[in-house]
């Protein structure tokens, strides 16, 4: 219990700390974060690549879609199953193929999108609010990027602001760590 309290002081601090970034500093380590990404081996072998749409305080990924689209590649977008505590993928070519959907997010509509088995996405780029060296990572607490990345098999990127890692995390049995992390001023 008391990590899950821990957790949520963890998420209001960093979630305080990102909204109190002005515009132009966000704009600026955004384009770093995109710069170092594009140069990884990860983004470069990928041919499908899975990408949460931010809002908010999130660093912004349309410009990691459209330079993915921009280079041929596919990308495709989570939308939950809440009765499943699940997430499941669907490519997709066009903004306008997004709802808001579960919690207000923006996910793809089915009917307008293919769905893909997560076999077929080479590169996940995984959200979160806080990061351990390690890779370990504490998300918005609804788990269920631990639960797909659970036997997911390729490979898997958190792209975030440097000031986002801390040395350790209070880990959980459930908690799958992210094999790369991106900052604006290197990887690890």
């Amino acid at each position: 219990m008391t990590e899950k309290i821990e957790k949520q002081a963890l998420r209001k601090k960093m979630i305080s700390l990102l909204n109190s970034i002005s515009a132009e500093e966000k704009a600026a380590i955004e384009l770093k974060l995109e710069e170092n990404l594009f140069m990884s081996s990860e983004w470069k072998s990928a041919k499908r690549i899975g990408v949460t749409l931010s809002q908010g305080f999130e660093w912004n990924t349309l410009g990691i879609i459209k330079q993915a689209w921009k280079e041929g590649k596919i990308v495709c977008a989570p939308k939950c199953v809440p009765e499943h505590k699940a997430m499941t993928f669907y490519d997709f070519t066009s903004m306008d193929q997004l709802e808001k959907g579960f919690y207000n997010l923006i996910e793809p509509k089915p009917p307008q999108t293919k769905m893909v088995g997560k076999t077929e996405i080479d590169l996940v780029l995984v959200p979160g609010l806080i990061y351990d060296v390690k890779g370990y990572r504490v998300g918005f607490g609804g788990g269920y990027y631990d639960r797909f990345l659970k036997d997911f098999p390729n490979h898997t990127v958190g792209l975030i602001y440097s000031k986002q890692i801390t040395s350790a995390l209070p880990i959980e049995p459930f908690d799958i760590p992210i094999q790369k992390i991106i900052t604006e001023k290197n990887s690890l």
